[in-house]
């Protein structure tokens, strides 16, 4: 509703009532109301925030909507938002903006922050650098309490968080932590040595993004710090900056599984084109793979030929097999994206693989069995030949689909590209060939 009441001031044009409900209103609700405004009602709407909050609304903005804001605003007004904007910010900012925009940011920016800029944006993509601010508080152990909280709250209002402080010595080697918490609650003689933690748990600047999303969900943390090589503090990680990092990792798994390039675009951003050429190179690969499917029936037509009924199956066996890989897979797969599963787990998850597979197995082709037995009054041993390949079939595409994502880790590789259609296309061939093997066996004399 109060979206509508906003729309409705905008479009009455009732200029003093609208600023006054935009004052009350949380920064993300704005961003959500004005953004797929039209450029020049976004501007309008924009330019009545107050300074403070407009800097917070544009931080929730599309990369191209502020894109646009940044090209039509003065200089003036877009020096006023890169000063209230976190560093993090400013230089998520900065990598997704066009040349002419990251001009114009640069421009308004001081030397120190051109220089941070820089320093920024030389880190790897993905590594703890990239992501980190240097927006924290930083102590020193000979400080007191009494004037550790001086120091915040002078300089706590610029800082993204201020829960937690961290200690340094001289050459800025990190040497501990103290929560705001801790502070509050000791006396104001005590020094910041006496309370502040040691035991320090961080990341390094190079240390790769999933790693320190693993760290954040095992510990719970708020603010992850980030050294060096020589363990001198560089910036620290925040949760909200830690939580888009999750959402990427997941959406790039969703994206590996279903066969796809992995983008950072938004679906409906894309265009028809730039999304046929994520989904072309890995459905060509497939398909290619599904030929080898083609050409084990083709090599065993004879069988077929012979034994017609067998073709009936055919559909059936593949996809149990593809089915079984692909609950072993995913299984895995989110089990290393959390951390539960290792690589040198790999033995324990092979023991456990082939165990669950024997009791699916078995189960499967004991109904299947007495299915075609019962119901169908097929031969005997046509309906042996189908129930032996499911319980093969359903070992080997579990032990498959369970070790797969970790040999693919082992390898350096992402373990979601071994999902779904690579593994269905890999047990559909595996599942063929053991099924007219069988066949070959036992009913061709």
């Amino acid at each position: 509703m109060e979206k509508q009441n906003i729309l409705e001031l905008i479009e009455q044009k009732k200029y003093i009532q609208l600023k006054k409900e935009l004052s009350e209103m949380n920064e993300v609700d704005i961003s959500e109301i004005i953004e797929p405004l039209d450029l020049p009602t976004t501007l309008l709407v924009f330019r009545m925030l107050s300074k403070g909050i407009a800097a917070e609304v544009f931080s929730y903005f599309s990369a191209e909507q502020q894109a646009d804001i940044m090209n039509t605003i003065t200089d003036k007004e877009l020096k006023f938002i890169l000063d209230e904007l976190f560093f993090d910010d400013m230089i998520d900012l900065i990598e997704e903006m066009p040349a002419n925009v990251v001009n114009k940011i640069l421009i308004n920016s001081t030397q120190e922050e051109r220089v941070l800029i820089n320093q920024f944006l030389k880190y790897p993509a993905q590594s703890a650098g990239s992501i980190m601010t240097i927006e924290y508080v930083e102590l020193k152990k000979n400080m007191s309490v009494k004037e550790a909280l001086e120091h915040i709250k002078e300089i706590g209002l610029n800082k993204e968080t201020i829960y937690t402080c961290y200690v340094t010595d001289k050459k800025r080697k990190l040497e501990g932590i103290v929560s705001l918490r801790n502070l509050v609650v000791s006396e104001f003689e005590q020094s910041i040595n006496d309370i502040m933690l040691e035991e320090v748990i961080y990341v390094e600047t190079h240390d790769d993004q999933e790693i320190i999303a693993n760290i954040f969900k095992k510990y719970g943390f708020m603010a992850l710090p980030v050294v060096d090589k020589e363990h001198r503090l560089t910036g620290i990680i925040t949760f909200d900056d830690i939580m888009d990092v999750m959402e990427e990792e997941a959406t790039e798994d969703f994206q590996r599984m279903a066969a796809m390039v992995p983008s950072d675009e938004a679906y409906l951003d894309s265009s028809v084109i730039t999304l046929a050429k994520q989904r072309i190179p890995w459905l060509m690969i497939l398909m290619i793979g599904a030929t080898v499917t083609g050409g084990i029936i083709k090599k065993f037509e004879d069988i077929l030929s012979t034994v017609v009924v067998l073709t009936a199956f055919i559909p059936m066996l593949m996809d149990t097999g593809g089915n079984s890989g692909n609950q072993s897979s995913t299984l895995i797969i989110r089990g290393l994206a959390t951390g539960e599963v290792v690589l040198k787990d790999i033995w324990r998850v092979l023991w456990k693989e082939f165990r669950i597979s024997l009791l699916v197995g078995i189960s499967l082709a004991t109904v299947n069995f007495a299915k075609n037995m019962l119901l169908d009054r097929l031969e005997l041993m046509v309906s042996l030949t189908v129930s032996l390949t499911v319980i093969i079939a359903v070992i080997l595409a579990k032990i498959f689909g369970g070790t797969l994502p970790l040999i693919a880790k082992k390898l350096k590789l992402d373990p979601a590209i071994m999902a779904g259609p690579l593994i269905t296309t890999i047990v559909d061939a595996l599942t063929l060939l053991v099924y007219f093997g069988i066949a070959s066996a036992i009913l061709i004399k």
